[in-house]
């Protein structure tokens, strides 16, 4: 059974869960500054996206499918594609490799990627296809460009987004290296954690671009001055993301907080911080740091690209909290 060939019960529970989606992605503001891509997730379905995913159990994954003999669990599957929730998608020994992010949080992105009519948009990090589609929805596939490194995530994508009525230009290659040969663009918008803006990116950008991007644990947006000129600030929400296999892969968070409290231990603010900093701070100057400003929201800090040199910060660029990016 195709994952589009659904009986007409689960075609209907399908367009009814999809509504219920929308509803809860709209309550929560996601696209408050963008209500057009209400359109494009009550058009496009997230199902075909998804034939199968894994769900945590004790000791593992558990498989769920389009495919189960069993009706009950194959309403479980199609209930489960609409919740609003990351679905891990390739899983390989114990390894999450890909994923379909959480649907709100999609939402929010693309707003925060400010598109207008007729950008062209590059994203990093294809997976299962449906931010693509969701692009393509908004700007028409000749616009849309999406990349990745694995060519089996972009074979299936490429199937999945045709069932869907969708055709971007889908490129399988290192997504830190941008597609150079579809450039230049307008946005550029990555589904994978990086640990740094690659140079690539800027040289492939418009001036004016805007490129959003999760880094450390949270959403970074700069704005493209020229191929070597960038800068801006963090999103105040919290993101976690599978991180980009290529060249720019992320390096592990110092692990050596013992001799700190815990409640700064377990604080994703302070986990964003280690993070960010973690070529700079020690784990105990950057709890030093994060008591003395009075625990900073992320929004508080930014990145700048300038030339050959890249740095993060807190409140000013110039300021005193400034941090070489790798």
């Amino acid at each position: 059974m195709a994952a589009h060939a659904l009986d007409r019960d689960l075609q209907d529970l399908a367009a009814s869960a999809r509504a219920e989606l929308v509803r809860e992605i709209d309550a929560s503001g996601a696209w408050a500054a963008e209500p057009v891509w209400r359109e494009a997730f009550e058009a496009v379905p997230r199902h075909l996206f998804v034939p199968y995913y894994y769900i945590g159990v004790i000791g593992g994954y558990e498989r769920r499918r389009c495919d189960e003999s069993d009706p009950e669990r194959r309403e479980q599957w199609l209930r489960g594609a609409y919740e609003d929730a990351p679905l891990a998608t390739r899983v390989h020994e114990g390894e999450l490799l890909s994923s379909s992010s959480q649907p709100s949080l999609m939402a929010q992105m693309l707003a925060e990627l400010e598109i207008q009519d007729g950008n062209a948009v590059l994203e990093i990090g294809t997976g299962t296809g449906y931010n693509a589609a969701l692009l393509c929805h908004r700007l028409g596939d000749g616009l849309v460009t999406t990349v990745d490194l694995d060519p089996e995530i972009t074979d299936t994508a490429r199937r999945q987004l045709a069932a869907a009525g969708y055709h971007p230009t889908v490129v399988t290659g290192d997504g830190a290296r941008g597609v150079p040969e579809r450039a230049p663009f307008d946005r550029i918008i990555a589904t994978c954690a990086l640990r740094t803006v690659p140079d690539a990116w800027l040289a492939q950008c418009r001036p004016g671009a805007r490129i959003l991007a999760p880094l450390a644990n949270g959403l970074i947006a700069v704005r493209v001055r020229d191929s070597g000129h960038a800068d801006g600030r963090f999103l105040h929400t919290p993101a976690y993301f599978v991180p980009l296999r290529g060249g720019t892969r992320s390096e592990p968070e110092p692990q050596d907080l013992g001799g700190l409290p815990h409640r700064a231990r377990g604080h994703e603010l302070f986990r964003f911080l280690l993070a960010l900093a973690r070529h700079s701070l020690s784990a105990y100057e950057a709890y030093t740091l994060w008591e003395r400003e009075r625990h900073p929201e992320r929004d508080r800090f930014g990145i700048t690209i300038s030339g050959d040199r890249s740095w993060a910060w807190l409140d000013d660029p110039a300021g005193p909290y400034v941090w070489p990016l790798p």
